[in-house]
């Protein structure tokens, strides 16, 4: 019997082994996806923090009395943008930054987008979201839009973000998040997605309230399983000028009232950047992040903000319009504590970005920008020689501009202003030109004093030629001394030109009122699908309708006639 058993037990011993074999077969191979799942991403995550208005000046390492200790120690511990460009206005420099092309070539040449106008930028243009997002990216916005809104494609999360929550227009109240474009021109400008954020506006001041919505995302993504991308677009330190008044008691010392408020909102700012900071490391998200801090352009003496020691203010060609505070903080970083005097521009966000991310950057992008991430991290020299700073064919205000002074090459009427190497041609009205010294902020008013660096040499000028390395502050005009230099230039500018699109920049439009929206700035043109759509829906409505407008007379005169019986 003791034989009859032996080939069984071992039959079930052979068996047990194998289902045990095949169990831990299945742990092992649990245990590895497990692995795979917590095993850090390749790409880092990337948070981009573009702030409105922000002065050359207006930060402590380049010798601010306005306190920014975080602003300090994060670029200290980074890398220095010194020689970093962007746009002297809003929706300018965003554009750039969205689709890496100069504005000659989306056709936002002039100007901003208005919140009345049935414009935005061009759908055709892939953004750098979009680009990221195909990388693997989960994608969010959070902050100011000003890339149009008229209509449904044109809005965040038609553009690439997964969520967005923000304001549409340039600016607004910090508190109410209502904004008025002129007289019965009114509304709320707060959304959450596609819908106006009612329910999760507590009368919050921005700069806190975008900080917590910030965090909000960091708290619920999962940095090892996706990579982040985070594109924070603050309202500070545009106007108006708005601050909880904790942070002026900081300020009592400056006496003019706009300074000290605008002094306020950088504070406020500043501790804004420091809480994300430490969500960044709570989360786990900091030993694999790349921040980068930019302002969209220079600042407004007139509310506040210092460029100096540049020429010239937001909305103008000279440096104080177009030269901005930019940084790039990481620990991914290989030379730390470094400046960077490399040529950037805000354009090179886009395939630096991408290609840090492991996206792919097709031909057909026709990109502007380049790939400076060897430039900034390991500061090799940049692959960007020129900046076209813009082409604005519709702003002809020179009254001595011509062709004659273009030297037939160029019709100097035209604003337009070019960097190439350390030379630096402006014409047509480059803008307000002249130097603000922080002494001007001295008095309660605004006296004649703001004026002490007026310049009055360069009435019925239109064009100008700069050596902004060996003169930064634009103070000594080459065009006369070097024409050969001026030509060469000119010439740029008119190949330039030949690549440009017509400008977009359409009249203003009455549906746009907030009135016909519930009271919000939002989206008001259908397309011609939409347009079919409601007529559709209308032709069906007024069939039914009428349908039963004939039965009901119909039913009418049969009871008329059976009572005439």
């Amino acid at each position: 019997m003791d034989l009859l058993w032996l080939p069984l037990t071992f039959f079930l011993s052979f068996i047990l082994a194998q289902t045990w074999s095949v169990h831990t077969s299945w742990e092992n191979r649990d245990a590895n996806r497990h692995n795979e799942f917590d095993k850090p991403t390749s790409q880092p995550h990337i948070i981009f923090i573009l702030v409105d208005d922000h002065g050359f000046r207006d930060v402590g390492y380049h010798g601010s009395e306005i306190k920014t200790p975080t602003l300090d120690r994060l670029a200290a511990q980074g890398v220095k943008l010194e020689n970093y460009y962007v746009q002297p206005l809003c929706s300018p420099s965003r554009s750039q930054l969205m689709t890496g092309r100069y504005q000659i070539h989306t056709g936002l040449q002039h100007s901003i987008i208005r919140a009345t106008q049935p414009n935005c930028l061009p759908l055709e243009n892939v953004t750098l979201p979009q680009k990221l997002k195909q990388a693997g990216y989960s994608t969010h916005m959070v902050g100011k839009w000003h890339l149009g809104f008229y209509k449904r494609g044109c809005l965040p999360t038609q553009r690439g973000f997964d969520t967005f929550f923000g304001s549409l227009l340039g600016s607004g109240d910090y508190y109410s998040h209502y904004k008025c474009e002129g007289p019965g021109m009114c509304g709320y400008d707060l959304y959450e997605g596609e819908e106006a954020a009612w329910e999760q506006d507590r009368g919050l001041y921005s700069t806190v309230m975008f900080t917590r919505k910030a965090i909000s995302i960091l708290a619920r993504h999962n940095p090892r399983k996706q990579p982040l991308f985070l594109y924070l677009a603050y309202q500070a330190v545009h106007s108006p000028l708005q601050v909880p008044t904790r942070y002026l008691e900081r300020y009592k010392g400056i006496p003019n009232l706009h300074r000290r408020k605008y002094a306020a909102m950088v504070s406020c700012l500043d501790e804004a950047i420091h809480n994300l900071t430490l969500a960044l490391k709570r989360y786990g998200y900091y030993d694999n992040t790349v921040i980068v801090y930019s302002s969209d352009n220079g600042g407004q003496p007139l509310a506040g903000g210092s460029n100096w020691p540049l020429r010239g203010s937001k909305a103008t060609y000279w440096e104080g319009g177009i030269r901005a505070v930019g940084f790039v903080h990481s620990p991914l970083l290989l030379n730390k504590g470094t400046k960077c005097r490399s040529l950037v521009h805000v354009t090179d966000w886009f395939p630096t970005l991408v290609t840090l991310g492991e996206g792919t950057l097709d031909e057909d992008l026709n990109l502007d920008g380049y790939d400076v991430w060897e430039a900034i991290s390991e500061g090799r020299p940049s692959p960007r020689q020129d900046i076209l700073h813009n082409i604005d064919p519709i702003y002809i205000k020179a009254k001595n501009g011509s062709w004659k002074a273009g030297y037939g090459i160029w019709n100097t009427a035209i604003q337009a202003a070019l960097r190439v190497g350390h030379w630096k041609l402006l014409t047509g009205v480059p803008g307000y030109s002249d130097w603000v010294p922080p002494q001007t902020f001295s008095n309660q008013r605004l006296t004649n004093r703001w004026h002490n660096e007026n310049v009055r040499w360069d009435r019925g000028k239109s064009i100008w030629l700069f050596n902004i390395t060996a003169d930064p502050y634009e103070r000594v005009d080459l065009s006369q001394r070097y024409p050969h230099i001026v030509k060469k230039m000119l010439l740029r500018l008119a190949q330039y030109n030949k690549t440009a699109v017509p400008v977009r920049y359409p009249a203003k439009d009455l549906r746009s009122n907030p009135q016909y929206n519930g009271g919000v700035w939002g989206p008001w043109y259908k397309d011609e699908r939409q347009k079919q759509e409601e007529e559709e829906r209308y032709n069906n409505w007024l069939t039914n309708h009428l349908g039963k407008r004939r039965w009901k007379k119909t039913k009418n005169r049969k009871l008329k006639r059976k009572v005439e019986r």
